[in-house]
């Protein structure tokens, strides 16, 4: 028996990458779900002043309208020298939500005279696991780098032509997805979800 699992985004990066980790896991028989292939629902804005609450929220309302059992994830950038802002506005932080490149070029300019010795940051992910009359798990997973002075690379999306994880050289950006699934903020949020979703398997298949 097939398990649908709903991600509530319209993102298909995001869609690509939980897939890719299910298959790796042993979950290949999980159908993953976006939004785009639900009836539409009325979605409530992310006001949440922490990652974990616009996650909740967001998978909340994902279930609660469809039935099925949903994962949300609220990620972003926190930088040091900005007081661990972009954070939860990391989407709109140049003001309209989803121009990274306008976002990227800010906090790049924004940071501008910061000397390279302060220029630490994290990629946070708080994910969401929402079975409806059943349970709810956040679960956050943390990835430490550094931002540098010019965009490089041309994989993945958001920050991470600006992000050099801890121990790389290369930006996240230029790492393979396969490579970034492993060691990546979302990635570790999301295996953090596999036991869950095992046993949300197994509960269906008994």
């Amino acid at each position: 028996m097939t398990t649908r699992l709903l991600l509530a985004t319209r993102n298909a990066k995001k869609l690509e990458e939980l897939r890719r980790i299910l298959l790796k896991r042993g979950l290949g028989e999980v159908e993953v779900l976006g939004l785009s292939d639900v009836d539409e629902f009325p979605e409530a804005p992310e006001t949440g002043a922490t990652f974990e609450e616009n996650a909740l929220a967001k998978a909340h309302d994902a279930a609660l309208a469809t039935g099925l059992p949903a994962i949300a994830d609220d990620s972003g950038l926190s930088v040091d020298a900005l007081s661990g802002m972009p954070g939860v506005l990391s989407a709109r932080w140049a003001g309209e939500h989803g121009d990274d490149t306008a976002n990227l070029q800010l906090v790049l300019g924004q940071l501008r005279d910061t000397p390279d010795e302060r220029r630490g940051a994290s990629f946070v992910c708080a994910a969401a696991l929402v079975v409806p009359d059943r349970e709810e798990i956040v679960v956050r997973g943390d990835w430490r780098g550094t931002i540098i002075r010019e965009p490089r690379g041309a994989n993945g999306f958001g920050y991470d032509p600006i992000f050099v994880p801890e121990g790389e050289t290369r930006t996240s950006a230029e790492l393979a997805p396969s490579e970034k699934d492993s060691v990546s903020h979302r990635g570790r949020a999301l295996r953090a979800l596999l036991p869950h979703l095992r046993e949300l398997v197994e509960a269906q298949a008994g």
